[in-house]
C-alpha cells in the first residue's frame, strides 16, 4: 500500500492538478494506494506518521514542494518506512540532488523502479532539515521571491528575487565554528548544506552529497554590492567555489552566532541568534 500525501496549495495549486494523474497511473499499474490531502501547515507530518504506523504501508509519497517533503520526512523518521518525492511545488530543489525526475509522472515511475536507500538528515537545534540552511544574500533573495511565486513557477521567481536582492542586500556579521575552525566576519553567503541546490535550481553547494555523512559549509566573504552581478553567472553555473572570496569545508558540527540572524531553512525563513547544526547519517529511507 502506498500513501500519497498531497499539499493542494503547493505550486500555486499544481499539486492538486497532478494528483488525479498519479491516481490513474497507479490504478493502471494495479498498485494499492490511498491519497490524502493536507489541510494546514504541519498536517503532512501527522498524516505520514499515521500511514507509517499501519502494517500494510510500503512507502509514503510526498506530492508537493520541498516544504511538503520536509513535513513528510519528519513523520517518517525512525519508522523504517520510505519516502518518495513527487515534485509539484515551486522550487523542488532537493530532487535535483537525489536524481528524481522533475515531471510528476516520471518521478512516480522512478520511485516504482527503484529501491529506497538511507539518506542523511541535517539537524538544526531541535528540528531537522533535508536540503540547505543559510543566512546572507539567499535570505534576501527568498524575501523577494515570495511575491513572484504567486504568478510563476520553477526558477523564474527566484531569478526575479535574485535581481531585486542585489539592490537591497545588507551583509551579515556572523561568528562561525565548524569542527574547530573559527571565523568572525561579514559574509555575502553562509550556507550549511546536505543537498546542492536552492532557489529553484541554484547550485549553492555543488559538492554536497546527502549520503556521505558530512555537512558542507560554503561561505563567500562580503563584497561591495556593485560586484555581486559579476558573481551571478559563476553562481548559476555551479562554480561558486571558483569565486576567490569563497570557502568550503566538510564538517560534522557547525555553530553560527549572529544577533537577529534570519536563517533560510529549506525555504522557510526563521529568526534566531544561535544555530547549531549536525548531521544524522542515514536516518531516513528515501527513493533516490
Amino acid at each position: 500500500m502506498l500513501t500519497l500525501i498531497v499539499n493542494p496549495t503547493a505550486g500555486s495549486g499544481y499539486a492538486r492538478k497532478v494528483a488525479p494523474q498519479l491516481h490513474t497511473a497507479l490504478e493502471e499499474c494495479g498498485i494499492d494506494h490511498e491519497m490524502v490531502y493536507t489541510q494546514y501547515p504541519g498536517h503532512a507530518t501527522k498524516l505520514a506518521l499515521q500511514a507509517a504506523q499501519r502494517s500494510d504501508c510500503e512507502a509514503v509519497l510526498a506530492v508537493g514542494g520541498d516544504g511538503t517533503a520536509y513535513e513528510v520526512a519528519c513523520g517518517l523518521m525512525n519508522t523504517g518506512k520510505a519516502l518518495g518525492m513527487i515534485p509539484a511545488g515551486t522550487g523542488n530543489d532537493f530532487i535535483k540532488t537525489i536524481g528524481t525526475p522533475a515531471k510528476p509522472l516520471a518521478a512516480l515511475a522512478f520511485i516504482l523502479d527503484h529501491k529506497p536507500r538511507p539518506v542523511d538528515i541535517g539537524r538544526l537545534n531541535q528540528r531537522m532539515f533535508l536540503n540547505v540552511c543559510g543566512t546572507g544574500f539567499d535570505v534576501t533573495v527568498l524575501d523577494y521571491t515570495q511575491a513572484a511565486k504567486k504568478y510563476a513557477r520553477g526558477l523564474l521567481p527566484y531569478l526575479i528575487g535574485l535581481i531585486r536582492a542585489i539592490f537591497h542586500y545588507q551583509p551579515v556579521q556572523v561568528r562561525v565554528s565548524a569542527d574547530g575552525h573559527r571565523m568572525e566576519q561579514a559574509v555575502l553567503v553562509c550556507s550549511i548544506a546536505n543537498g546542492r541546490f536552492i532557489g529553484g535550481g541554484i547550485p549553492i553547494c555543488p559538492a554536497a552529497d546527502p549520503g556521505d555523512g558530512w555537512l558542507d559549509l560554503v561561505t563567500v566573504d562580503n563584497v561591495p554590492r556593485r560586484r555581486i552581478p559579476r558573481y551571478l553567472p559563476t553562481l548559476l553555473l555551479g562554480r561558486i567555489l571558483r569565486i576567490p572570496a569563497s570557502h568550503h569545508l566538510r564538517c560534522k558540527k557547525i555553530v553560527l552566532d549572529a544577533p537577529g540572524m534570519r536563517l533560510n531553512v529549506d525555504g522557510e525563513i526563521l529568526s534566531m541568534d544561535h544555530a547549531e547544526f549536525s548531521i544524522l547519517p542515514g536516518q531516513l529511507l528515501l527513493y533516490w
